[in-house]
C-alpha cells in the first residue's frame, strides 16, 4: 500500500488525467450502448410462474403487461354521448401507440361480453385495459410515456383520466438526482463542521462524486450482461455515496493528524494510506463480500442488485486509494485550516488526539462498562420489538406519491369497484378432457361464494381450449394480509378440492400472487443467507485481528443492529407511523427483498466501523499490551471520526426519502437508523464496554489456529512509532 500511495503522490497529474479518461470513456460507452435494466425475476417452482408460462404459451400477444386507463366524471355518467365519443377517440389513439398489443374498453356491442364489468355501479367511473406486447421491464420508457400522454390529452375539467399498472408505475417514478444532491450538501455541512477547512471538506465529496459517476456508468453497462433491476442504480448511488464519503473521510483524517504531528505532506500521505488506506481496503472488501453474498439466494433479481452494489463499492475503494493521495499532493498543507496551520507554526507538532471530550468519554466507559452496556442493550432490544411482527410483501399503488397518476388511478378503481379490484388473481388451469372443463366451470361458479372473494368470472374460451382462466377479485387490497391468506387458502383447500378426481391442474397466478410468492421464497432463504453473511464476516475479522472474541462480538452487534433497524422500518412503514406523513400511503408490508439487501449492507457497513475502531485499538495493544489503554486510546482517537462519518451516512440515507419512492424510502430509513445506532450506541458505548469487560481475552487466538490461518493485517507490521508521542498518548490515557 505504501508503494502505491508513493507512486500516486509522485505521479499525481497522471493519476488525475487517468481518472478523467476513465470517466470520459465510460460516458462514451454508455452513450453508445445505453442501459438494459430489467425488473424481471424468475421464481422457479412456484404456481405464479407456472400460470404465467401457460398464459405466455397460449396467448403470446396477450402475455405482455396489462395496465389500465381509468376515467371518472364529476357529474352525469361515463355513458353520456359526449364522454363516450371523447374517450373512444382517445382509446383509438392509444391502440395505435408503439408496443401496444390491444385496448379493451367498456364501449361497443361486444364490450359487455368480452370485457366484463368495466363501469362502476354509480356509472361515474370506468376503465379500459391496455395490453402491451411485452412485460413492463422489457418496454421502452418512451413507448409507455406515449400511452400516458395520449390518454391524458383527453382530460377536461369534468373528465378526469388517470393510468395505473406496473408499466405506468415504472415510467412515472421520479429520478433520484435531488436526493443525491441533498445528501451531498448535508455531507458538505458535516465535513465543514468536522474539519473547519473547505479543502478538507471538498476532498471526500470529490472522490465520492467521481466514484458515483464511474460506478453508475459501469452499472449501466453491466446491465447488458447481468439482470439488474431498475432500482439498482438508485440503490448503488445510495451505497456508493455513503461509503465513498466515509472512506475518504477516514483517510483524510489520518492525513491531517500526521500533518499536525509534524510530518511532511508526502510522508503523512503515505502513512495515512498505509494505515487508514489498508482499513478502507479491508472494509470495502467486506462490504463487497456481503453484497455478493446475495448470490447464495440464487435469484437473478437479487444477484443483479448485489453486483450493482459491489461494483459501486469497488469504485469507491479505487478512488480512495489512488485519486485521493494524488489530490492530497496537490493540496499540500491546505487540508488544514488556516487556524490549524498557524497553530502548527507557533506551537509546533502535536500528538494525535489524546485529550478532550472523547478521551473523557472513553475513560467514563472504562470506569462503568457494565451499567452502560445494559443501557445500550436495552435500547437496542426495545427498538427490535416491532421486528417480531415483520410482514414481507409488496406495496401496491396505494403507497405511491399522492400526486402520481398511478396512485390516483388506484384510488378511483378502489372507490368505484372495491379494494381488491386493483389486484385480481388469475386461476389458470390445464384442461385435458371434457371432465376437466366441467370441473373448472364448477370451480368458477363456486369461487364467487368463497370467503374473501368479492367476485369471480371465467373468461370465455373455445370449447376445446387446452387452458382455462378464472379472474378472481379479492375483497381486500393487493398488499393486505387477508389477500395473502386468500391465496394460501385457494392453493391448499379450494383448488385441490376442485382438482380431486380429475386430470385438471390449476395454478393461482397474477401479479399479486407473483409478489406473494416472491416474499415466501425470500423468507425461506433468509436464514441460509444470514448464516453465510455472519460466517464470512466472522472469518474476515478473525483473520484481520487474530482473535475469536472480536469477530464474535461484531457478529452479535451486527445482528442487534439489524433487528433494531428492522424494528424502526416496521414501525415507520408497516405500522404506518411515518409513511403517511411522508406522502407514501398508510400502513403496508415491508418490501420482500429489503431484509436481504439491508442485512448485506448492514453487515458490511457495521464491519467497516468495527474495523476502523478495533484496528486503532489493536495498534495500541500491539505497542503496550495493556487492554484498558488500548481500548481507551482506540475509542478516544476514532470516536470523533466514526460519529462524524455516521452522521454523514445518516443524512445521505435520509435524503433518499425525498425521491418519493416507498421502496427507496424504506432503505433510506432502515439504513439511516442502523448507522445511527451503530455509530452512536454500538461502537461508542457497547463494543468498548464489552472489550473492557473481556480484558486481554479480546486478543486471544488458539496457537494451533493462529498457525493454520493465513496472516492478514489491517495495520502494517513495520509502522514507525514515535516513542515520545506514544509516551504522551499512554500517559494521557491513564485512568484518573
Amino acid at each position: 500500500m505504501a508503494a502505491l500511495a508513493q507512486w500516486c503522490y509522485t505521479h499525481r497529474r497522471i493519476v488525475v488525467l487517468a481518472w478523467v479518461l476513465v470517466l470520459a470513456g465510460l460516458a462514451g460507452a454508455s452513450a453508445g450502448f445505453g442501459t438494459a435494466y430489467s425488473d424481471n425475476f424468475s421464481l422457479p417452482g412456484t404456481q405464479s410462474t407456472r400460470a404465467l408460462s401457460l398464459l405466455s404459451a397460449a396467448f403470446p400477444k396477450q402475455a405482455g403487461d396489462s395496465d389500465t386507463i381509468v376515467w371518472h366524471v364529476s357529474g352525469g355518467s361515463v355513458n353520456d354521448a359526449a364522454v363516450r365519443s371523447r374517450v373512444q377517440a382517445m382509446l383509438a389513439e392509444v391502440a395505435k401507440a408503439p408496443s401496444v398489443a390491444g385496448v379493451s374498453g367498456p364501449y361497443g356491442p361486444k364490450a359487455a361480453a368480452s370485457t366484463g364489468r368495466q363501469v362502476s355501479a354509480d356509472g361515474r367511473t370506468a376503465y379500459a385495459t391496455v395490453t402491451f406486447n411485452a412485460q413492463a421491464q422489457a418496454l421502452k420508457p418512451a413507448d409507455i410515456q406515449a400511452v400516458i400522454d395520449r390518454a391524458q390529452a383527453a382530460r377536461t375539467p369534468t373528465l378526469d383520466i388517470q393510468l395505473g399498472g406496473q408499466a405506468i408505475r415504472q415510467a412515472s417514478q421520479k429520478p433520484t438526482g435531488l436526493s443525491e444532491l441533498v445528501g451531498i450538501v448535508a455531507a458538505a455541512v458535516v465535513l465543514l463542521l468536522a474539519f473547519g477547512s473547505l479543502f478538507s471538506m471538498a476532498l471526500p465529496l470529490l472522490t465520492a462524486v467521481v466514484a458515483l459517476g464511474v460506478g453508475g456508468l459501469s452499472v449501466g453497462l453491466l446491465s447488458h450482461a447481468v439482470n439488474i433491476s431498475s432500482v439498482g442504480p438508485t440503490l448503488g448511488a445510495l451505497i456508493g455515496l455513503g461509503v465513498g464519503i466515509d472512506y475518504a473521510l477516514f483517510i483524510v483524517t489520518r492525513h491531517r493528524n500526521g500533518l499536525k504531528a509534524g510530518m511532511s505532506v508526502q510522508e503523512s500521505t503515505v502513512r495515512a494510506m498505509n494505515t487508514s488506506g489498508r482499513a478502507v481496503l479491508f472494509a470495502g472488501a467486506t462490504v463487497c463480500t456481503a453484497l455478493l453474498g446475495m448470490l447464495v439466494m440464487r435469484l437473478d433479481f437479487l444477484t443483479g442488485l448485489g453486483v450493482a452494489g459491489a461494483t459501486m463499492v469497488a469504485w469507491t475503494m479505487l478512488t480512495a486509494i489512488t485519486l485521493l493521495p494524488a489530490l492530497l499532493g496537490f493540496l499540500g498543507m491546505r487540508v488544514l485550516s488556516r487556524a490549524e496551520r498557524r497553530g502548527l507554526q507557533q506551537s509546533g507538532p502535536s500528538p494525535e488526539a489524546s485529550s478532550g471530550r472523547w478521551l473523557s468519554w472513553s475513560q467514563l466507559v472504562a470506569r462503568h462498562p457494565r451499567p452502560l452496556a445494559l443501557v445500550a442493550v436495552a435500547v437496542l432490544l426495545g427498538l427490535s420489538i416491532p421486528t417480531l411482527s415483520l410482514r414481507l410483501g409488496s406495496s401496491d399503488a396505494s403507497n405511491d406519491p399522492a400526486s402520481s397518476t398511478s396512485r390516483q388511478a388506484y384510488d378511483l378503481l378502489a372507490a368505484g369497484f372495491g379494494p381488491g379490484f386493483n389486484g385480481p388473481l388469475q386461476l389458470v388451469a390445464e384442461l385435458k378432457s371434457p371432465a376437466d372443463r366441467a370441473a373448472f366451470a364448477h370451480l368458477a361458479a363456486g369461487l364467487a361464494s368463497t370467503p374473501d372473494v368479492a367476485g369471480a368470472s371465467q373468461l370465455p374460451l373455445g370449447p376445446t381450449s387446452p387452458i382455462g382462466i378464472i379472474q378472481a377479485e379479492p375483497a381486500s387490497s393487493p398488499e393486505a394480509a387477508a389477500t395473502s391468506a386468500l391465496i394460501d387458502r385457494l392453493r391448499t383447500d379450494v383448488v385441490p378440492a376442485a382438482e380431486r378426481g380429475t386430470t385438471m391442474q390449476v395454478y393461482v397466478g397474477g401479479p399479486t400472487a407473483i409478489f406473494d410468492d416472491f416474499a415466501s421464497v425470500l423468507t425461506g432463504k433468509l436464514p441460509q443467507f444470514l448464516a453465510v453473511i455472519v460466517v464470512l464476516a466472522f472469518l474476515l475479522l478473525m483473520l484481520a485481528f487474530r482473535s475469536l472474541l472480536v469477530p464474535a462480538t461484531a457478529a452479535v452487534m451486527n445482528v442487534l443492529a439489524a433487528a433494531a433497524s428492522f424494528g424502526v422500518v416496521v414501525a415507520f412503514f408497516q405500522w404506518g407511523w411515518g409513511s403517511d406523513p411522508l406522502g407514501m400511503g398508510g400502513a403496508g408490508p415491508v418490501e420482500a427483498f429489503l431484509p436481504v439487501i439491508m442485512i448485506a449492507l448492514l453487515f458490511g457497513l457495521s464491519t467497516d466501523y468495527q474495523v476502523f475502531l478495533v484496528s486503532r485499538m489493536h495498534e495500541e495493544w500491539v505497542h503496550t499490551r495493556d487492554n484498558e489503554r488500548a481500548v481507551v486510546m482506540g475509542q478516544a482517537t476514532t470516536g470523533r471520526i466514526i460519529t462524524a462519518a455516521g452522521t454523514i451516512m445518516v443524512f445521505v440515507f435520509l435524503a433518499f426519502i425525498l425521491g418519493g419512492q416507498r421502496v427507496i424510502a424504506e432503505f433510506g430509513v432502515g439504513l439511516a437508523s442502523a448507522v445511527l445506532l451503530d455509530a452512536f450506541i454500538i461502537r461508542t458505548v457497547l463494543v468498548p464496554c464489552l472489550m473492557h469487560m473481556f480484558g486481554a481475552s479480546n486478543w486471544w487466538l488458539p496457537g494451533w489456529l493462529d498457525a493454520a490461518l493465513p496472516h492478514l493485517s489491517v495495520e502494517p507490521a513495520d509502522e514507525p512509532v514515535d516513542p515520545e508521542q506514544m509516551a504522551r498518548s499512554v500517559a494521557g490515557a491513564g485512568t484518573p
